[in-house]
């Protein structure tokens, strides 16, 4: 079966003000039929440079629902909240699992 992933590193620049964006977007993930399959902890590099911040992964049914999810008027306002607060690196990408 084939997935789509969203994976994204984000190193977040005014902590507080972003809880409120974790707190919007499990539902529309969910929405989407994604899950969280990782969401922050902890992390070491083994090869090449670490991770800007925290590190997200979330698995959508297909690369399709991922780019719509990404791509949705329900993201949007998250979406522009999110790019206020942080510098990240986000990538959509199809694989299995």
């Amino acid at each position: 079966m084939t997935f789509g992933y969203l994976i994204g590193e984000i190193d977040v620049k005014d902590p507080e003000a972003y809880k409120q964006y974790v707190a919007g977007t499990p539902a529309v993930v969910a929405k989407f039929g994604g899950e969280f399959i990782v969401r922050g902890g902890k992390y070491v590099a083994k090869e090449g440079r670490a991770p800007l911040g925290r590190v997200v992964v979330i698995r959508f049914p297909n690369y399709e629902k991922a780019k719509a999810f990404y791509d949705s008027e329900e993201y949007a306002d998250l979406l522009a909240l999110r790019l206020s607060l942080t510098d990240s690196r986000l990538f959509l990408i199809e694989g299995v699992d």
